[in-house]
């Protein structure tokens, strides 16, 4: 309920709200002033319509306390590489006690937004809501204007991580009936290189909570950025994200999404391409059962000349699960020379699961190479025929077919510790025992 949350940040405005830099009550008051006016959307929004957030706006969720959880329960979690640089929230809320701050090199920062808006409000003025506006999402605003803690990662120039940094947020054994708002900015600065893994777990496996995170993303001039992205809530629980990547001139960022968790989950991925000679790669891969939602929404803007984009999502649908897919290319008349290519398949293991799907391409300039293709199937007939002929039996030919299906977009995963715990996701998820 709009009312609910209006109460909950006169609440937070007047215990510790208005901390911060200067001009941060005054955005936080704008945000909360732009939700107060749009309301939660509803299935009159065009952009909403597949995808009810009825049981979000009826819930009466409460602000998620502090919590406690073990290493040992967020050891399964981290990809075998406990030692790699990573920020743990619990709940939302930083945790120094779980997380791994090593030696990083010279003018790295690394650290929690709560922080940051003491000793970094510079650079937070800078980029903080000037990626991710207020108006693209009532979601947004709202994030906007009960932000307090999430990742701070900044990349000097010329500088290259050598190991990947991982985001954390995990839900504690508590956290039924409570709301949480990760606020995560990266930065990676010209002629930088970094890794960046965000996870969304749950240790609450079969509650309902609220879970509205936004990451901001900047990639410099010539900067490499590799963003993979895993959602792992309760599938009981609702999740709400939205990544936007702003790109530099001859900068390449690479994303790999994975939506698995939820029972209503929606990620919106934009990414705005700044300049000319920029590189764009997105991958996603999303899997449902029961009676689960996952949408994604995505939107690349070609704004300059010579710029790439290649797009590939793939959903595994089974039981009464629902899946969304909205992919947008918007190339501006001036940005000849495009080469954009989408694709979205899908694969139903139920004559009850359901997709929409819808690939738009808006083209204004006529020097270009777009593409954008989507299908909606069952498994091969004729693939499960062959494997029953070479003595497979029924179900273990499904599930060769269907992980087959999803591991071609899992290898685009750069990392390998990352890549090998998704396919063994993907093989459990399956029904795989071995």
């Amino acid at each position: 309920m709009t009312e609910t949350y209006l109460r909950q940040f006169e609440s937070f405005a007047a215990n510790g709200g208005a901390e911060g830099p200067a001009w941060l009550p005054q955005l936080r008051r704008t945000a909360i002033d732009r939700f107060a006016n749009v309301g939660f959307p509803s299935s009159k929004d065009e952009e909403w319509r597949f995808t009810p957030v009825s049981p979000i706006v009826r819930g009466e969720f409460r602000p998620a306390g502090s919590a406690t959880v073990s290493r040992e329960a967020l050891a399964p979690f981290l990809f075998g590489h406990p030692e790699w640089p990573q920020l743990v929230f619990v709940n939302g809320k930083f945790d120094p006690a779980l997380s791994v701050l090593p030696t990083l090199p010279n003018g790295v920062r690394l650290g929690n937004l709560a922080t940051a808006l003491r000793t970094d409000g510079a650079l937070l003025e800078k980029h903080l809501s000037r990626h991710a506006g207020l108006e693209g999402s009532a979601f947004t605003a709202l994030n906007t204007a009960f932000m307090r803690d999430g990742a701070l990662v900044y990349i000097p120039p010329d500088t290259v991580l050598e190991r990947p940094i991982h985001l954390v947020f995990v839900s504690s054994p508590d956290a039924a009936d409570t709301v949480a708002h990760p606020r995560n900015l990266i930065v990676v600065e010209r002629g930088a290189k970094a890794s960046v893994v965000e996870s969304y777990v749950t240790l609450a496996e079969g509650a309902t909570y609220f879970t509205n995170a936004v990451t901001e993303v900047y990639s410099g001039e010539n900067a490499w950025t590799e963003h993979t992205r895993i959602q792992r809530e309760s599938e009981r629980a609702y999740h709400i994200g939205l990544t936007q990547v702003d790109q530099a001139r001859d900068s390449h960022y690479r994303s790999f999404t994975l939506s698995m968790g939820g029972a209503i989950a929606r990620h919106n991925l934009h990414v705005r391409l700044n300049a000319s000679n920029i590189e764009t790669l997105m991958y996603g891969l999303y899997l449902t059962r029961g009676d689960q939602i996952v949408d994604n929404h995505t939107a690349i803007y070609h704004d300059h000349p010579n710029c790439n984009s290649w797009e590939v999502y793939k959903g595994i649908l089974d039981d009464r699960s629902r899946a969304v897919f909205n992919g947008k290319v918007l190339v501006k008349p001036e940005a000849q020379q495009t080469d954009a290519k989408q694709t979205n398949r899908n694969l139903l293991l139920s004559t009850s699961a359901r997709v929409n799907t819808k690939p738009q391409l808006e083209i204004f300039a006529d020097d270009v190479k777009c593409t954008h293709g989507a299908t909606v199937g069952a498994l091969d007939q004729l693939a499960l025929f062959y494997l029953r002929s070479r003595g497979i039996q029924p179900e273990a030919a499904k599930r060769i077919l269907t992980y087959a299906f999803a591991a071609e977009v899992v290898d685009e995963v750069a990392l390998e510790p990352v890549r090998e715990t998704l396919n063994r996701l993907v093989l459990t998820r399956l029904g795989y025992t071995e």
